[in-house]
């Protein structure tokens, strides 16, 4: 009796198999993408749902035939290293650097492998910070796209000129923890010089001296603020804005997202497209093409915004020039 219950158990373990192993290889083959961003969750909600909808562009859905790693630093880019080197361990099929603080992150990730791909989006130069070699040719394991939201600093400076002709004094919120904060400040007090403006720079590292500096703004008054580009000042968006209002104070800001939530005016190219490109090349390259043979995807288009609504809150006139070249204007 005894030795029919054993073979009916091994029947019954060996017709069960082949359906048990078939879901096992099946998840173990499908491609697994790293993510590795600067921020939480949420506050990279936006940029990372663009990554997503690129990857299904090229065919590949989260949990259908595509799983996704994730590792959120929370500003501290101290933690790339370990991020990068575990994703690295995990050998998952592609790692993906997106949304703030994306260049430390792609860059923790090409010194953790040389051989998974990496795909960025990032906001500056990715030749100048030594992502790439060359943006058409990258060669080796890393591409992406840029939005070069860093290297715009000068135009936006001077587009704030044009808005405040009469202004003297810009106050300049800038996180020094940012690795491209310095590069993007020299931009700006040298188009300030230019402009003969004077350059208030304002320590913007944490919440209390984002308060602080707006509130130093009664003592040591400024025309206008021009807020960096910036994954952290980014990822503040909606205190800064608040802040602007509140303290009287006219802003200009890199991305457009800000000028949709309130922000006066905004330049630069496209974040989210960035993004949603990202997603793309993630989903060629996981389909078999080479990283180095895809060139670097820049923005066709800088887009210029100006919120109405906020003008008039402010009591400003915008120029007529100024709206003239204007991409859109928010009412």
């Amino acid at each position: 009796m005894q030795r029919r219950v054993l073979i009916t158990l091994l029947c019954g373990t060996v017709i069960a198999s082949p359906a048990w192993i078939s879901a096992a290889v099946a998840q173990q083959t499908m491609p697994v993408v790293g993510l590795l961003s600067g921020q939480q969750p949420d506050v990279s909600a936006f940029q990372v749902t663009a990554f997503y909808e690129g990857l299904k562009e090229a065919g590949f859905v989260e949990g259908r035939n595509v799983a996704i790693e994730s590792r959120w630093a929370n500003n501290d880019y101290t933690r790339y290293p370990a991020f990068a080197a575990d994703l690295a361990q995990r050998r998952v099929s592609l790692i993906a650097a997106l949304a703030h603080g994306s260049t430390p992150a792609a860059l923790a990730a090409k010194a953790a492998t040389t051989t998974i791909p990496i795909v960025f989006a990032v906001g500056g130069d990715p030749v100048q910070s030594g992502l790439v070699g060359s943006l058409n040719r990258p060669s080796g394991n890393v591409t992406g796209a840029t939005f070069f939201a860093n290297d715009l600093a000068a135009k936006r400076l001077g587009l704030l000129h044009e808005l405040l002709p009469k202004a003297t004094v810009i106050a300049v919120f800038h996180n020094a923890n940012f690795p491209g904060a310095e590069a993007q400040l020299r931009d700006v007090q040298e188009a300030g010089r230019r402009l003969q403006l004077q350059i208030l720079v304002i320590n913007a590292s944490t919440d209390d001296q984002i308060d602080a500096g707006f509130a130093a703004l009664a003592q040591r008054p400024a025309d206008a603020a021009f807020i960096s580009a910036d994954p952290f000042l980014s990822s503040r968006q909606d205190r800064v804005i608040a802040l602007a209002a509140r303290h009287k104070v006219p802003a200009i800001y890199d991305l457009r997202l800000a000028t949709d939530a309130g922000g006066l005016i905004s330049y630069g190219s496209n974040s989210l497209d960035t993004h949603r490109w990202a997603g793309v090349y993630a989903g060629r390259i996981l389909k078999g093409e080479k990283p180095g043979d895809l060139p670097v995807l820049q923005p066709t288009k800088i887009d210029l915004i100006i919120n109405l609504k906020t003008a008039g809150t402010l009591g400003l006139e915008i120029p007529a020039q100024l709206l003239a070249r204007a991409d859109e204007v928010v009412e």
